[in-house]
């Protein structure tokens, strides 16, 4: 082994510890992997960069907006309805008819874009047929990968494949050299799944009519269990105030479905509400957190604390600190930055526009060259300055904070009764500082005093708290104590009964910018005028505490909120719909020529007029310039994270042909199977790709694999082209898991999978597939020598 093969093969096995580890997003390994490779001089900077000049690479962003077109025009889907009306309303063949369109659509457009433009449509027809969704939705996906073996275009692994096949000085496969093989198998997985695979997947009934939908959500994510009201006494300290200001709301983990006062129904109200006695809030959250955080009206003020101020004041400081450009918290929520973890000080105010932010900070994003006001122990304010995250740190004097923070008027001493509910309690759970920005500074205990208290420190009754916060919510405190709560909803409630407000079954598309982010931080309630009531992630539902929820691509929303609000969304990029109001049909004036456009592509190809690429990107630009989609869908229609992953990994797989290290790795297989003859080898690659493609992209996987085929099928003195056919197969064949490709997330959430699932199915359909490839593959590409 020399020391370039040594360096290629760690590059690798570093790579794929990240892609399994998923410590670092996918796209940014593959650029890693092509930095560290120019920088040991392994490849030169031509060959760092080809990726991105790469024909296949180009071909791939120049269908994604192909199929962009088709999609928007709304020809794809006509076909998908039309051909749906053919299904009946029988399991077997709605399975076959949703299947083989999947799969036929797939041969020409992106894989996730099938997958998103036919899940509202199969869910519609479940709905109607009252076939479980669960029953079509993993069908469906499946469909969109066998449907991709058909062609060269139909999945990204194709394309590589023939590019390889071309590197290396061979003839690429055409446009249609997959479907003889392909399209046998697509039918098989097909016949499996329809005859076979369906027993295997699980089945959640769902209900046909408008009003029993309605209801069916409810119950789905179990509203109906969270779901009281709460009465405002006449003489509540919370008349007068506002809703916002009577921390009943998101703050306090519960969503205000209604205001109902004088026999009249205020639907969402908004948070400038004000409050009157006798006003019914409905609200809907968990009730037993409603109650925790009222224990905390038992506690009582010491007015005359001076001393035990003082030495407060002595242990504890202040500083301004500045967000650096480059520090990790930039665009963190203040409650997610763990600032008492990583700097053992606590946020108290943001200054913006030269004044303090000194409530409401929990959900607040973190800007870079923001100042933040903390608070800690003196060494810890001390140390502060020696982070990296801080471009700037000043401790503020006595007289600063007297000036611009008013330090005296924002502490108070309060005690704990030895018979209260909250002793044994832990800070943590009391979400004080989340609902009325309260912070413990320190605690007085037998003589003790404890400055800056963990959060897993439990309370004793008798002790001091010196609270950080405004007087005012405390009273707030007792006023939500004073509520009253009726666990039984009145009969003439009926809110979800109504068309004042509606639920909406939705999911997030598979390139939308909500992903990754927390339900408190996107502020539904602000940003669209509904509320997330709740989230079916991996077969369960989760109804309550969602503020600290992160969405991710599969699950399934459950909306709230009025008809008019939630219509928008169907509009809404981010969004696929499962439960449309009626929305509007597309646009199909320029379906003909959106069609027309493709049939060109793929015509000029199968005969030689041009290139893939070529022929591709001509299409996509005539779909923008012809009006089928403007230039920013087209942007927005690339997986530039796809594109980027496949740039980036091209040049590790030139490294494994230029230095050799792909005719290493070759002649290890060559000595576990060379001896069994060519068919066990090329089964032992179908094998070890198809088990990989459980946890590397399968772009990157067709990178690395197919130098070590060409080698292999050197060694052995065969023409290669029968081997990365079989590799090609077993790469797009993606069946066992939910994280083998997007098509199989996407279903996940609306479908009510587990991973389990997956696999029930997954495996047995991945065995299927591989026995009919090696039975067609000597038949249809037979081994023919060198």
């Amino acid at each position: 082994m020399t020391f370039e093969i040594a360096i290629v093969l760690g590059v690798l096995i570093v790579s794929l510890i990240l892609f399994i580890s998923e410590v670092i997003r996918m796209d940014l390994v593959a650029l890693l992997v092509l930095s560290a490779l120019a920088i040991f001089g392994v490849v030169n900077t031509e060959q760092a960069f080809a990726g991105f000049s790469n024909s296949a690479v180009i071909t791939v962003w120049a269908m994604f907006i192909l199929s962009e077109g088709l999609t928007r025009t709304g020809i794809a889907d006509i076909i998908g309805r039309q051909v749906m009306r053919a299904g009946g309303s029988r399991e077997v063949p709605m399975i076959l008819v949703i299947m083989i369109t999947g799969a036929v659509l797939s041969a020409f457009m992106n894989n996730i874009g099938v997958a998103a433009l036919m899940l509202p449509v199969v869910v519609d027809v479940a709905r109607r047929t009252r076939i479980p969704a669960s029953r079509l939705l993993m069908p469906l996906a499946y469909s969109t990968l066998l449907g991709g073996l058909m062609t060269l275009i139909g999945t990204p692994p194709n394309l590589l494949i023939s590019e390889a096949l071309g590197q290396s000085g061979r003839e690429p496969f055409k446009l249609f050299d997959f479907t003889s093989l392909g399209g046998v198998v697509m039918l098989t997985g097909v016949v499996f799944v329809a005859l076979i695979g369906r027993f295997l997947l699980p089945s959640h009934r769902g209900k046909r009519d408008k009003q029993v939908s309605q209801r069916s959500l409810r119950s789905r994510y179990k509203l109906h269990e969270h779901t009281f009201m709460l009465r405002i006494p006449s003489r509540s300290v919370l008349v007068g105030k506002t809703l916002a200001e009577s921390r009943i709301g998101p703050s306090t983990g519960m969503i205000i479905l209604e205001l109902v006062r004088d026999g009249r129904s205020n639907t969402l109200p908004g948070r400038q509400t004000v409050l009157r006695a006798g006003d019914g809030i409905l609200v809907q959250g968990r009730l037993d957190r409603f109650r925790e955080l009222r224990r905390w009206s038992d506690l009582v003020i010491e007015r005359e604390t001076p001393v035990l101020k003082s030495m407060v004041t002595a242990k504890v400081a202040y500083a301004e600190v500045t967000i650096s450009d480059t520090s990790p918290l930039v665009g963190e929520l203040v409650r997610h930055a763990a600032f008492r973890t990583r700097f053992n000080v606590a946020v108290v105010g943001l200054r913006r526009d030269d004044r303090y932010r000194l409530t409401n900070l929990a959900y607040v994003p973190l800007r870079a060259g923001e100042r933040v006001l903390v608070q800690g122990e003196l060494d810890a304010i001390e140390a502060i300055a020696k982070f990296s995250d801080f471009s700037d740190a000043e401790v503020l004097s006595p007289e600063q904070l007297a000036r611009d923070y008013h330090t005296e008027e924002r502490m108070f001493v309060v005690r704990l009764p030895k018979a209260s509910e909250l002793v044994g309690a832990s800070l943590s759970k009391s979400r004080l500082a989340d609902v009325f920005d309260f912070r413990v500074v320190a605690i007085f205990r037998d003589g003790t005093l404890q400055v800056m208290p963990g959060g897993d420190e439990e309370l004793m009754g008798g002790d001091l708290l010196l609270l950080e916060g405004q007087l005012d919510d405390l009273e707030l405190l007792r006023g939500l104590q004073e509520v009253e709560i009726e666990t039984s909803v009145p009969s003439n409630v009926g809110t979800f009964d109504s068309d004042r407000l509606t639920l909406l079954d939705a999911t997030l598309h598979p390139r939308s910018t909500l992903a990754g982010r927390t339900v408190g931080e996107l502020n539904f309630r602000e940003r669209y005028g509904i509320e997330l009531a709740g989230i079916w992630r991996e077969g369960a539902s989760i109804g309550a505490e969602l503020a600290d929820e992160t969405l991710q691509i599969g699950d399934g929303l459950l909306l709230l909120g009025p008809r008019d609000r939630l219509q928008l969304l169907e509009s809404d990029t981010d969004f696929l719909i499962l439960s449309p109001l009626g929305q509007e049909p597309p646009d199909t004036r320029r379906a003909p020529l959106a069609a027309f456009i493709m049939f060109g592509v793929v015509l000029s190809v199968m005969l030689g007029y041009a290139p893939i690429s070529i022929a591709a990107v001509v299409g996509g630009s005539l779909m923008v310039l012809t009006g089928c989609l403007n230039m920013e869908q087209a942007y927005r229609s690339i997986d530039w994270r796809a594109i980027f992953l496949i740039a980036g990994m091209l040049p590790l797989g030139t490294a494994m042909q230029e230095t050799g290290a792909a005719t290493y790795l070759a002649n290890q297989v060559m000595l576990l199977l060379g001896d069994a003859g060519p068919w066990p080898v090329i089964m032992g690659l179908y094998i070890l790709t198809a088990m990989a493609t459980m946890i590397i992209p399968t772009a990157a996987l067709v990178v690395l694999m197919s130098p070590i085929v060409l080698s292999a099928m050197s060694d052995m003195g065969l023409q290669p082209e029968t081997a990365m056919m079989a590799v090609a197969m077993a790469a797009s064949a993606s069946f066992t898991s939910p994280i083998s490709h997007p098509a199989n997330i996407l279903v996940m959430g609306p479908g009510g999978y587990r991973f389990v699932d997956y696999l029930k199915v997954g495996v047995p359909l991945t065995i299927v597939v591989f026995i009919t490839v090696m039975v067609l593959l000597p038949v249809l590409w037979p081994l023919q020598a060198v």
